[in-house]
């Protein structure tokens, strides 16, 4: 029971502190365009490769 108290406790400080904090100044916006395209090509090139494995499975 104690250690239920005590993980609590120790909980509500750390989130507590964790808001506390302020924001950091001018946060530079973070570039998703990369990431984004390369995501989608991936995308691509599995979903191509599924469909392609799917048809060559069931044609024998």
């Amino acid at each position: 029971m104690k250690k239920i108290i005590v993980t609590l406790i120790l909980t509500i400080v750390f989130v507590s502190l964790g808001f506390s904090q302020p924001p950091p100044p001018n946060p530079q916006p973070i570039p998703i365009d990369g990431g984004l395209l390369f995501l989608l090509l991936s995308g691509i090139f599995l979903g191509g490769k599924e469909v392609y494995m799917h048809e060559k499975k069931n044609k024998k």
